[in-house]
């Protein structure tokens, strides 16, 4: 009986020993430079941190990086927290589809991308469609650097909408008289209140969920229906000369945002890759999350942690205890 208690003992010790091993290693997870990125990063860090023991490291990174390192597998990151798709299908396609190297989490929530421009200027001017920007009237009330040309963000560097956007405001006839800008977000977030502070036009890159429908008074601009005759998009990585190939003259498809994974967590630390397939958020909780760290500059870890405190049962179910 002694022995039998020893060995049930042992046993029990070399599972902890183990578990602990397995949470205990690093985890990398990047940090992707947009709002609901840098979100989706925070809560899994404190969930894999104060739910499973384990330790994380954020790291910023292109999704053409992440994606690669993820492929790799060998810890450099190990986790996307925000995938775009369609957006990011192309990543998808090779590394999840062919490769099966990296995975995506079983659940999901929904977003939308779109242009828009100042509420209250958009209203003055008679403004509705992406097809009323296409006027040299127009054109010259969003003139904001005096160049002759109005101006339109299409996103940042490294995003996969902002290839898709390059497109459009070509094939929508927006820069016949529009310079399409890509800058960092944070600059562009400058550019759009002071625009709105001023009382100028304005146009500019917009998507769901982010802080900014909390902020500006701004009015998605009309785009045809989503049609996938219509929406063809090239990459760099599979033809240079993507942009003439390129044709989009449709608004997007409603995007499904997913988080990805490298395999290798599953041999590394099977408890945080358990959880990542099981993760399941949704859209007005990711857009508070967005409101609550950029916007009220929140620390991240705090906003997490009182969601977490507030939806345990959600989140015990993605950890599998319950």
């Amino acid at each position: 009986m002694r022995n039998l208690k020893t060995l049930a003992m042992s046993a029990t010790l070399a599972m902890s020993t183990a578990f602990g091993a397995y949470a205990q290693e690093l985890v990398r997870v990047a940090e992707p430079n947009w709002a609901s990125g840098r979100a989706m990063a925070g809560l899994i860090k404190v969930i894999i941190e104060d739910k499973l023991g384990g330790e994380v490291e954020l790291v910023p990174g292109t999704n053409a990086v992440i994606f690669k390192a993820m492929d790799r597998g060998k810890g450099e990151i190990d986790v996307h927290p925000d995938v775009w798709l369609p957006n990011q299908s192309n990543f998808t396609n090779e590394y999840v589809d062919t490769n099966n190297t990296v995975a995506l989490s079983e659940g999901s929530y929904q977003g939308f991308s779109a242009f828009c421009a100042p509420k209250e200027f958009a209203a003055k001017h008679n403004i509705k469609t992406v097809f009323d920007l296409a006027t040299p009237e127009v054109a010259m009330l969003m003139d904001r650097d005096g160049d002759g040309m109005g101006d339109i963000w299409v996103g940042a560097p490294g995003w996969a909408s902002t290839k898709s956007n390059s497109v459009k405001v070509r094939d929508y006839g927006i820069t016949n008289f529009f310079t399409p800008i890509q800058a960092e977000e944070e600059v562009a977030t400058a550019s759009i209140s002071d625009a709105l502070n001023k009382g100028e036009g304005y146009a500019f890159y917009c998507y769901a969920p982010h802080y900014n429908w909390f902020v500006f008074d701004m009015v998605r601009l009309e785009e045809p229906a989503f049609d996938p005759d219509k929406y063809v998009i090239k990459q760099p990585a599979e033809d240079p000369n993507w942009f003439e190939n390129s044709k989009i003259t449709t608004g997007d498809k409603e995007k499904t945002i997913h988080v990805a994974y490298s395999k290798s967590l599953e041999g590394r630390t099977p408890s945080v890759a358990a959880f990542l397939s099981k993760i399941d958020m949704d859209t007005d909780s990711v857009n508070n999350f967005t409101h609550e760290i950029v916007v009220k500059k929140r620390p991240g870890d705090e906003v997490a942690r009182e969601w977490i405190a507030a939806n345990s049962d959600r989140v015990d179910g993605w950890l599998g205890l319950n």
